[in-house]
Order: structure tokens, then C-alpha cells, then sequence
């Protein structure tokens, strides 16, 4: 099954680089300068931050689903991240180097299924959540602190492909 993880879209943190920490603190955000790698995951470029870079953490909302699921949760975004991440049957270091919660949705937002697993390990219940046809996501959280770390999607073509074969 071919899948494809994203980052997310940097325009949305835009208004927040650059800020000043008075005016990040005012917008309940904060800077921090990286001081160890791993430990800074950006979720634009889906990679931990080199040390030395900054880092800006806020509250975002990942899933604003109008269901009990609805959540919001603490993400670093790098000042410096400006392509989302868009790769397709690979897995980011950045997500393979954690434990992994890994969170099935279907197109309501209601959660189907959820499972833990070794991030080096992932591909494989990736699969299985896909072979459920009423599966239309997956994010992905690190298991530790349960901070959003990415979303993950059927390759176009396979979506394509399953698609037609329910119809």
C-alpha cells in the first residue's frame, strides 16, 4: 500500500516568525534556540532542528474535526522550515527515531483505530490501518509527549485505485 507523509503548510506560522518573545508570549508561543538534536522536531520539514537553529513552540489544532476527537496540542515549527514535507513511501528520520502513536481517522474525523509501534518499525501497521477502506488518514503523534508530528495519506493512485474498487 503506498502512503505519503506530510508536513504542514508553514504559511499558517508565518505572522509568527520573526516576532519578538514579548510578542510570541502575547499569542501564548515561545522561541527556543535548539541546544540538542534529537529534541527540536520541526513539523514543516518533519526533521529535527540542527542545534543552534530556533524553533518557535505553539499551540496548534490538528484535527478540527467537529467530534469528541477534536484536539490541539503543543508543536515546534523551525523559523527557518519554509517546504512542507511531502514524501511517499518513506518514513522521515525525524518520525523513525520515536516511538509512535498512530491514530486512524475516517473522512468525519471519528478515530478507528490507534496502535503503538517503534517509528522504524511503522510501514507495516501503516498498511494495515490502510487495508480498511473506511480509513481516510492517519496522524501520527510522538508517543512520549503526544505532540502531532505529522498526517499521513494513501498515495493519490491508491486512493484512486480503492476507490473504484468499492464503487
Amino acid at each position: 500500500m503506498s502512503f505519503r507523509v506530510q508536513g504542514l503548510d508553514p504559511r499558517q506560522f508565518q505572522h509568527l516568525i520573526g516576532l519578538s518573545d514579548e510578542d510570541l508570549a502575547a499569542r501564548g508561543a515561545k522561541r527556543y534556540v535548539v541546544d540538542a538534536k534529537p529534541g527540536f522536531p520541526d513539523r514543516v520539514e518533519v526533521r529535527d532542528l540542527e542545534v543552534g537553529e530556533t524553533a518557535i513552540l505553539l499551540n496548534y489544532e490538528h484535527l478540527p474535526a467537529d467530534t469528541p476527537y477534536r484536539s490541539r496540542h503543543a508543536i515546534f515549527v523551525g523559523e527557518t522550515s519554509e517546504q512542507a514535507l511531502e514524501l511517499v513511501d518513506a518514513l522521515p528520520d525525524a518520525v523513525r527515531c520515536r516511538p509512535i502513536s498512530l491514530r486512524a481517522f475516517n473522512a468525519s474525523g471519528e478515530m478507528l483505530d490507534a496502535d503503538l509501534a517503534d517509528g522504524a518499525a511503522l510501514t507495516p501497521l501503516i498498511e494495515r490501518f490502510f487495508d480498511n477502506p473506511d480509513v481516510s488518514y492517519l496522524h501520527a503523534h510522538y508517543a512520549k509527549r503526544g505532540c502531532y508530528a505529522a498526517c499521513i495519506t494513501r498515495n493519490d493512485t491508491t486512493a484512486a485505485r480503492l476507490k473504484n474498487a468499492t464503487r
